[in-house]
């Protein structure tokens, strides 16, 4: 066996039993243990909590015994990365006890349960899309022979995830059939390296859904509707009241009585065409949301060929205008460092 440390019996007859992974075993024994991989998991909290343990020491016992590297994504968000970086047979080892560390978990969930069946460990890889198609193969094929060889589940999502070039793979089975199923996804990988740019997929902060009624802006938190804060309000409130549009289904003025509307005016945003389709949403249902609620006029232009950006044009009041951009920039991720999710007027 060319990997240092130790390996179980099991692993050991699971990695030698494919060719697949007697494949990567000769590159890798013939390249010596240089070959570097970066592979990255994408968790729920609790799943980052149970890697993390008390005090960090589950995660620091993890990078001593596997020597390979493993982050953990920051942020207040639903989702986090997990990157474990490293020669093939610390990533190895550093999945082995991950897969372990689920079904511990799971057993000890279960100690509490009425259940009967055990449910399978399962992760999710998050894998570049141009990568996705050797790793499926040609009608299925290489997907197939995955499934059969490990006996792991092994599901490809059809779509990117939000905002990035990047698809889910979703590995479902026993700590040992998991093991084996990541080292012949490895295989693909370094036979078949990413082509052009890859964008990360960065999960989003945690965003709660904002509605308005009344008037009045509130949170939706668990089963409780809280009022938003003052400022999101007044600007709701002041943007329904100087629409210069009549509402959908509306035939007379929302708020008779008052003073003739400010006149419209028209703001355009230059937006990054990777970004357009979180601010348009499945089906346009979330372009349709911000119109509604800012009562503002908003136009996406085509998109220009051998441009890397899209033209915005929001038409209303200054009060309508205000609303649409801070729910446009509140529909798109976080700007990163560089600046180069800001979007400009």
């Amino acid at each position: 066996m060319p990997f240092s440390g130790e390996t179980t019996p099991s692993e050991e007859s699971l990695w030698s039993s494919s060719p697949a992974c007697r494949e990567m075993e000769s590159k890798v024994s013939e390249g010596g243990l240089n070959v570097t991989l970066t592979i990255r998991l994408l968790m729920h909290g609790k799943e980052v909590g149970s890697i993390i343990g008390k005090k960090g020491e589950t995660v620091k016992k993890m990078r001593e015994e596997s020597g390979a590297r493993i982050n953990i994504s920051e942020g207040n968000c639903p989702e986090r990365i997990v990157t474990i970086t490293g020669p093939t047979d610390a990533i190895f080892k550093a999945f082995a006890m991950i897969a372990y560390k689920f079904e511990e978990d799971i057993t000890n969930s279960m100690s509490n349960s009425t259940a009967t069946s055990k449910p399978p460990v399962t992760l999710r890889l998050v894998v570049p899309a141009s990568q996705c198609g050797s790793l499926i193969g040609k009608g299925g094929s290489k997907i197939k022979e995955i499934r059969e060889s490990t006996g792991a589940q092994v599901q490809v999502a059809g779509d990117m995830l939000p905002n990035s070039t990047e698809r889910a793979v979703t590995i479902s089975g026993t700590p040992d059939a998991i093991i084996q199923c990541v080292k012949q996804i490895c295989v693909v990988m370094l036979e078949s390296p990413p082509k052009g740019a890859t964008i990360p997929y960065r999960p989003k902060p945690a965003s709660t859904p904002v509605i308005f009624a009344g008037g009045q802006a509130y949170t939706i938190q668990g089963q409780y509707a809280i009022p938003h804060p003052d400022q999101l309000t007044k600007l709701h409130q002041l943007a329904m009241q100087q629409t210069p549009f009549t509402p959908l289904g509306q035939t007379t003025p929302a708020f008779p009585g008052l003073d003739a509307s400010p006149p419209a005016s028209t703001h355009e945003l230059t937006i990054p065409n990777d970004l357009i389709g979180c601010i348009i949403g499945r089906q346009g249902t979330k372009i349709n949301e911000i119109r509604q609620m800012s009562g503002a006029q908003i136009k996406i232009a085509n998109a220009t060929e051998g441009s890397s950006e899209r033209q915005i044009t929001i038409t209303g009041t200054p009060a309508n205008i205000s609303l649409a951009q801070y729910l446009i920039n509140a529909s798109s991720p976080d700007p990163d460092p560089h600046g180069r999710n800001t979007f400009t007027a």
